[in-house]
């Protein structure tokens, strides 16, 4: 090793959690390295086809995991700058203040986090305009209260939306603008002006973005960050390992294979050291360094890494419009009025939201799942056009058996209760169903749309994946303390989604990005 591999902060992954705290910490001055284990997604035609994104999975890691019975899955993972925020939906809720208590679930109890909502809030805020947000707060009852409005305001909806809105308004809902990370400029009737970088397309949910308007982690953090000349990247490093010094307390070696096919093995070392690999890879990651020291793993005494593991309740559903769904940014629109409970149900439900609007390669790709649920009288093609997208989306419990563990040969497993706590995702299914014919829709037609869930696979959808090394107060039952240090050693801090003791029920991201900012400014004052 020499002198020039000698960093003071390595951050390791460049997704949500890791390209937002570099982006935090690029103003510092300090020399700081981010390793991702990928290269850039490669931009073209593809990125906007629905047989390459979603029939074939081009741009899935070619890699298998195993479930508890030993069978291979394909997860539901992609290696590039900016991590799996490439393909996410950009759909950017803040959790309730709720989450962060302890909530009684009809299953069990979601634990409460070692801070609060309030604590959170700022940097909420924060994250909302960093990353684009467009919304409206005080459209939602069950929102928190606020420090700021959005910067931008929420996406219009389409006809056909803004007619499902005054519908639900009708049923005595309290529908409202799903707040979405996109750099859109729009004119007074919603068309992006001739200066917009969106474009208003139907590619948001689940493809990667052609033209850097989605607010994806490389796009808002990585690429300003490598501006400032004491920021560095290393693209296609594999971290396999963390070493410690003898005492166990500080991490002194960032072990990785470097290169894109003859790839060989390359020591950094820094002063602090930041794991945002994903939920799943960072317990991965601590687990396979364990030592003499840390015989079950880095971070490891409390037995908690790996464990806890989430990832939502979640079904798409395709209603069928008895009118024509012209709509193209379908996006934008969402609905939390049983997300703590309903009238006939003491427990939280979760959330409704639009997904990205289906087109005909994605209905012919679920076709034989539909076979006999479709009349004669609506082929694919004529479903499409009346395809009305829904994604409901309930809380997961945080089980210690739901754990990812290695075999001795390195493969990762993921042990996985696929039934906990979906009676609450069941009822608000039948919410939905009960509507239908309310909303426009024909009431018998409300198909699971599995295409945006693995192919109907619940293990292999890891998109919203979250815990394995939870923050908390106490070191016996948890891997980090609140300000997302390992408790074990001194310099180890891990800031993607995997330090959630609980999930809630709306999409992370938006959580993983404020925790980033704020664990940012923690290491930024630690430095100094």
């Amino acid at each position: 090793m020499t002198d020039a591999q000698h960093y003071d902060v390595i951050v390791i992954g460049t997704g949500a959690g890791g390209g937002t705290i570099a982006h935090r910490l690029a103003p510092t001055g300090k020399r700081i390295l981010l390793l991702e284990r990928g290269g850039y997604l490669p931009r073209e035609r593809d990125n906007w086809d629905s047989t390459a994104v979603f029939v074939k999975g081009k741009y899935r890691a070619p890699e298998f995991w195993f479930d508890k019975h030993g069978n291979q899955f394909p997860p539901e993972v992609n290696y590039y700058v900016g991590g799996n925020t490439k393909f996410y939906g950009a759909a950017l809720f803040r959790m309730r203040p709720e989450d962060f208590g302890e909530l009684r679930h009809h299953d069990g109890v979601s634990p409460a986090w070692p801070l609060s909502y309030e604590d959170l809030e700022p940097y909420y805020t924060q994250a909302e305009h960093l990353y684009l947000v467009h919304g409206r707060h005080g459209e939602d009852p069950t929102e928190g209260p606020t420090s700021g409005q959005y910067a931008y305001p929420p996406v219009q909806h389409e006809p056909r939306i803004q007619q499902l809105s005054h519908d639900l308004e009708k049923q005595g809902l309290h529908p409202f603008h799903l707040p979405i990370g996109v750099n859109l400029t729009q004119d007074d009737r919603g068309r992006a002006v001739h200066t917009s970088a969106c474009i208003r397309c139907d590619r948001v949910d689940g493809f990667p973005c052609l033209l850097g308007a989605k607010s994806d982690a490389q796009v808002i953090c990585v690429d300003p960050a490598l501006e400032h000349a004491n920021v560095e990247m290393v693209t296609h490093a594999d971290v396999r390992r963390l070493e410690t010094d003898a005492t166990g307390r500080s991490v002194t070696s960032v072990v990785a294979t470097v290169g894109d096919g003859d790839a060989s093995t390359v020591e950094f070392s820094a002063d602090i050291v930041v794991v945002a690999c994903g939920a799943v890879n960072s317990a991965v990651l601590l687990l396979r360094s364990a030592s003499d020291r840390h015989p079950q793993g880095l971070a490891n005494s409390s037995d908690v890494v790996g464990r806890h593991y989430m990832r939502h309740n979640n079904l798409a559903l395709m209603a069928v419009s008895k009118e024509p769904n012209d709509t193209r940014f379908q996006k934008t629109l969402a609905l939390h009025d049983w997300y703590l409970g309903s009238d006939d149900w003491d427990y939280p439900l979760g959330g409704i939201q639009m997904l990205g609007k289906s087109d005909s390669a994605q209905i012919h790709g679920e076709a034989p799942r539909w076979a006999g649920a479709v009349t004669p009288d609506m082929p694919f093609e004529v479903l499409a056009h009346h395809a009305v997208d829904f994604w409901l989306c309930g809380e997961d419990l945080p089980v210690a058996d739901n754990r990812v563990t290695l075999d001795g040969d390195g493969g990762i497993h993921l042990a996985l209760d696929e039934k906990n706590n979906i009676a609450g995702l069941q009822r608000l299914r039948h919410k939905l169903q009960g509507m239908l014919s309310h909303l426009g829709m024909h009431e018998h037609h409300l198909l699971s749309h599995s295409i945006y869930l693995h192919k109907g696979m619940p293990i292999g959808a890891t998109a919203h994946q979250a815990g394995t090394v939870r923050f908390g107060n106490d070191p016996a039952d948890s891997a980090l303390d609140v300000n997302c240090k390992a408790h074990d050693l001194d310099n180890l801090y891990v800031v993607d989604t995997s330090f959630f003791p609980s999930i809630g029920a709306v999409n992370p991201s938006l959580t993983a990005i404020a925790n980033a900012l704020r664990v940012g400014d923690h290491i930024a004052e630690r430095l100094q």
